[in-house]
This record gives structure tokens, sequence and C-alpha cells, in this order.
């Protein structure tokens, strides 16, 4: 995960909630010079993911902090398992502790769940992909954990494909626009490198869709019956997605359905974070 201006900017801000009006604790008990080690310590199971932001978040603080990560982006780790290790100041590295713990908590979570998600559809044609139900701010970097827990991006922001939901076709409707036209519409008010996806719910919704030239259709709540045969309609014709509600114990069934992608908003919206500790070593 490179560490770019805007996650620098991510960093500060972090450490500002933190430490904008000092730690007492640490400056009247710990003394200047006082040097030390830990290990970053997985309390639990899962994938890492975000060693780089924890590394930035000890060198931000003081530079002269040394940080090796061990277990890189993807890593699958046990409880126990050292992910890095820190060297250096010691009042230093308990000042940067809370905050490079939330960042890599935070992100190896969404890496465990990601993952979980990965293995129950293994084998089968499909790809599971996250959506924009981030967090506000750290959208790049719950991504990029996303991508570490073997899973894929569908939209970064609004700018990077066309999707037409169910809000944007009633509110057309109304305006007694067909679905051809709503698509049309986008296709020429946006530029030709973007493809065009419909949100429908039925199968009445596959075939109009289809009919108006969709590149991707969003099965959105459909009954895996219906779903299949969505994907045997779009076959040739458009890529399928099927989005809205699914968990881990339906999510092999979608798979079997034959749809190319599984989107899921648990993810990034409701991951638990992976328990994770500094201990001095």
């Amino acid at each position: 995960m490179q560490i770019t201006p805007e996650i620098e900017e991510l960093i500060d801000r972090a450490l500002a909630e933190d430490l904008a009006l000092g730690d007492p604790t640490t400056d009247s008990l710990i003394p200047e010079g006082l040097a030390g080690a830990a290990g970053i310590i997985s309390r639990q199971d899962g994938v890492v993911a975000g060693g780089s932001v924890l590394a930035a978040v000890f060198r931000r603080i003081d530079p002269s902090v040394r940080v090796a990560v061990g277990k890189p982006d993807g890593s699958t780790v046990r409880g126990g398992d050292e992910i890095a290790r820190v060297e250096g100041p010691l009042a230093s590295m308990l000042k940067a502790e809370r905050t490079a713990l939330n960042f890599v908590q935070r992100l190896s979570g969404i890496a465990t769940t990601t993952s979980t998600y990965v293995k129950a559809v293994e084998g089968l044609p499909v790809r599971i992909v996250d959506t924009r139900k981030t967090t506000p701010g750290l959208r790049t970097l719950e991504k990029a954990a996303v991508r570490a827990g073997g899973g894929s991006n569908h939209r970064m922001a609004l700018a990077d494909g066309v999707l037409i939901k169910d809000n944007h076709i009633d509110a057309l409707r109304k305006r007694g626009m067909s679905l051809r036209d709503i698509v049309e519409r986008a296709r020429s008010g946006s530029p030709h490198t973007l493809k065009i996806e419909v949100e429908v719910e039925g199968l009445d919704g596959v075939r109009e869709a289809l009919d108006a030239g969709a590149d991707i259709l969003m099965l959105d709540n459909m009954p895996l019956e219906d779903m299949a045969r969505a994907v045997q309609m779009a076959k040739g014709r458009a890529i399928t997605e099927a989005s809205g509600g699914i968990s881990l114990d339906t999510v092999r069934a979608v798979g079997s359905t034959g749809v190319d992608l599984i989107s899921v908003g648990a993810l990034t919206h409701s991951s638990s974070a992976l328990d994770i500790g500094l201990d001095l070593l």
C-alpha cells in the first residue's frame, strides 16, 4: 500500500485527534532518550492489511523510530503472530501506538472479512467486489484492504462509471422517458470509455435493460431462480452483478447462478476490527 500525500494527510488528522494537546502520561513517566522495542502482535487469526500505514504513523511521530513489517498486506496470520517489529525512542513509540493500531486493526478486519467471502465462492468463476459504503475519508485505504483480502474494487468514486439506479429511473420515468431513452441519454452524455450499468429488480427489467443496450446489469435483491435466468438472458450481451443483502450464508448460492460479480457492502461497512496489540519486548 503506497503512502500517498492523501494518506499522509489522513495520518496527520488521526494523530491530531490523539496528540493535539500532548501526552502528559508519557511525558511525565518515560525518561527522555529511553529506547525500547516492541512487537505488533495479532491476537486473532486473520489477514493483514495496512502495514505500510502503521509504519508511516510511527515515522510521522519520530523519524528515528524503526519499523520492520514482517507480514505484508494479504498475509494470513494466526493469533500470536508478530506482524511488525518497532524499535527506537520509547516515548515516541507509545505516543504513536494507538493511532497506528487503529489503522492496521480496521484495515486488517476488512481484509479478513473479504477473504472469508472470497473463500466461500472458491472454484466458481465469480469475483467478490466492494461498494462505496466506506468510512468517510478512508475509502482509498479500505478499498486497498479489500484487494489485500483477495477481493476487487467497484467504483472508487462516482466518476468511475455510469450506474443508473432505481432513483434515477423513477425520476426520469415520471418525465415520460423509457429505459432505452435513459440509457441513450447517459451514453451520449458520458465519455465513451465508461460502461453503462443499470440496476434491475426483475426479469422484465432485465429484458428492458438488455434491449436498451446496458453493458452491465445490477441484479438487485433478485431471487436465485430469477438471477440464474437473468444470467442466461444476458450471456454474451452484458456483464451481470448480484447485489443486495448478500451474506456469507448466501454468497456461494448466489455465485452458483453464474453471475460475473457479487458486490458486498458488508466488506467495508460491517467488518469487525482484527484484534492487534503492541507488546514491549
